[in-house]
């Protein structure tokens, strides 16, 4: 059975993303698990002290994930399977290892805010689950519903490495999966889609994703992530794919100082998928 882990602080971002999932595991018949992590509050003095004892904040914890739990299970009218998990530890580590075991689908989180860190629900533990874990992590923006579902989907792809750096079974499966179409998109500023050695490398693609027809785009803008920002608008895409751990687009994305971040600016939500070993 695949399953959606939700991480969770309640907060209105991860209520969205949570609206979200719920509706992607009622489109692929999946469950989901809240995943709740917690820490001990502790006042800043000069000896610190913990501000609440460990069994009221499980309680606690445990009290907010079953409400959440219900009110979902009233939204699904109980369609699908919604169970929950509380930790006390580090948000990236406990779904490293919940992740490790269930072995999910994807792991869906939220995205609010102004600058790049202040936008992530988990702040630096958003990137630092992206770096880390090896299943799909779709970072949905504040306010994006499902809808009708992922039926367009582009693929970021700087077209170097292909064979060592894409996913190509993992997209396959995924597209399969929503029943989607596949647009690949290549943003340059000086032509280099025009060069032999990236012909090569968009044939080895072509082969590699045949099976899911894929559309090809070779976009002129200076900015990477205003470029595919643009193309995702402009031509209504429902999910934007990028591989995190050898190109260098996810740094871009996180950066505090990159004014046009393609997670937060397009108001379409992106998944970050590792290549395959």
């Amino acid at each position: 059975m695949k399953t959606l882990i939700v991480p969770t602080d309640f907060s209105p971002a991860a209520i969205n993303a949570a609206n979200y999932a719920l509706d992607m595991a009622l489109e692929i018949n999946a469950e989901v698990l809240l995943l709740h992590v917690y820490q001990i509050p502790v006042a800043i003095t000069d000896t610190p002290l913990p501000l609440i004892d460990i069994d009221e904040l499980k309680l606690i914890a445990n009290e907010r994930l079953d409400k959440h739990r219900k009110e979902l299970e009233h939204i699904a009218s109980r369609n699908i399977k919604i169970t929950t998990q509380s930790a006390l530890g580090n948000m990236s580590d406990e779904l490293d290892q919940v992740s490790k075991k269930i072995q999910p689908f994807g792991v869906v989180m939220g995205t609010t805010g102004h600058s790049a860190i202040d936008r992530t629900l988990f702040g630096s533990n958003t990137l630092s689950a992206i770096k880390l874990l090896t299943c799909p992590v779709i970072c949905v923006p504040m306010g994006k519903e499902y809808g009708t579902g992922i039926k367009k989907i582009g693929l970021a792809c700087d077209f170097r490495e292909v064979a060592e750096t894409i996913p190509a079974i993992s997209i396959k499966n995924f597209i399969k999966e929503f029943k989607g179409e596949l647009h690949i998109l290549n943003v340059d500023h000086d032509q280099y889609g025009e060069n032999k050695v990236t012909q090569q490398q968009v044939s080895f693609l072509q082969a590699s994703l045949q099976e899911c027809n894929p559309q090809f785009h070779f976009i002129q803008h200076k900015d990477i992530e205003e470029g595919i920002n643009e193309f995702a608008e402009n031509n209504n895409l429902d999910l934007i794919i990028t591989i995190p751990k050898k190109h260098k687009l996810l740094d871009h994305l996180f950066r505090k100082s990159s004014t046009k971040q393609l997670v937060f600016g397009s108001h379409i939500p992106v998944m970050c998928i590792h290549e395959e070993f």
